[in-house]
């Protein structure tokens, strides 16, 4: 009875987050399926069974692949750059120095804006003429350059500004991994004449593989869910060269009002993050130590 009665009590625990992982993950996921393999539903033409046709006219359309590349170079661009820049700021806010609670503060504030503030903020920065950098630039006679309005320079552009944005994020984790490993690691490192470096190659960086094993999936699941600075920085302009999975995703469902197409772009996406984490999380974790 006691068992009964401890059972009926988990469940009941478990029974709100599961009802909410159900309602806002499973079932949309399961619609979203459904629809994308009817066509779309219209005053003349009624809604058919369509098939994998929404899946051949993807693998068929070229502004897909384009913007494919686009947020494949924007993850190539950004993990590595954020993953490193947060463990150098991680190690240099976990020592005692002067002013260490500020920095920490400074390294992470960006982190705590909202991604339309930060578009908002970098559009002041990359704005023609008038813009902080090109401003900066004068002063050494270079010539004005639009960042977001040439195809060759948004993209870099953006990837800049989504460094600023998440590598202070990933920096949290690092410290608190850093301050897990024991002192007396670093001391007995010392004693042997190691260097810094190779303390830090040898000792700190496979210790804190389980944190960039962590790190490195919501980094790539980060690259892919991008979309609110589009809003406010380019609109996927210009000819499509910042243009995103996502934002993509977007036009065709609200703008093109192409229901069917835009959820079978939804189907690709997801099964392509679920892959991509699954096959990290398989690599990576052969190399990875737990303590």
């Amino acid at each position: 009875m006691k068992d009964s009665v401890r059972n009926f009590q988990g469940w009941l625990l478990f029974a709100p987050a599961a009802i909410l992982l159900l309602a806002f993950t499973h079932y949309p996921t399961i619609t979203t399926f459904l629809n994308s393999l009817y066509t779309n539903k219209s005053v003349i033409r009624p809604r058919r069974f369509s098939g994998i046709e929404g899946y051949e006219s993807m693998l068929s359309d070229p502004i897909f692949w384009k913007v494919f590349a686009n947020n494949m170079w924007l993850a190539l661009g950004t993990i590595p750059t954020s993953i490193g820049l947060a463990i150098i700021m991680a190690l240099i806010v976990n020592k005692a120095i002067p002013g260490r609670g500020l920095l920490r503060m400074a390294y992470f504030t960006p982190t705590m804006l909202p991604m339309i503030a930060v578009a908002n903020i970098w559009l002041f920065f990359y704005a023609p003429e008038i813009g902080l950098i090109d401003q900066a630039a004068s002063i050494f006679g270079f010539e004005s350059t639009n960042w977001l309005g040439s195809p060759s320079t948004v993209l870099p552009s953006i990837m800049v500004m989504t460094v600023w944005k998440e590598a202070g994020f990933f920096m949290v984790f690092y410290l608190a991994g850093l301050q897990t490993i024991s002192p007396e690691l670093e001391e007995a490192s010392k004693l042997e004449g190691s260097s810094r470096w190779n303390y830090f190659w040898r000792v700190q960086y496979p210790l804190l593989l389980p944190t960039t094993l962590f790190v490195l999936i919501n980094a790539f699941l980060n690259s892919f869910k991008l979309v609110d600075h589009l809003f406010v920085l380019t609109k996927g302009g210009p000819d499509n060269a910042s243009n995103l999975i996502l934002y993509y995703i977007y036009e065709t469902a609200f703008a093109f009002l192409d229901i069917s197409y835009a959820s079978a772009l939804t189907i690709f996406l997801l099964v392509l993050l679920a892959l991509t984490a699954l096959a990290q999380f398989l690599f990576i974790e052969k190399r990875v130590h737990y303590r």
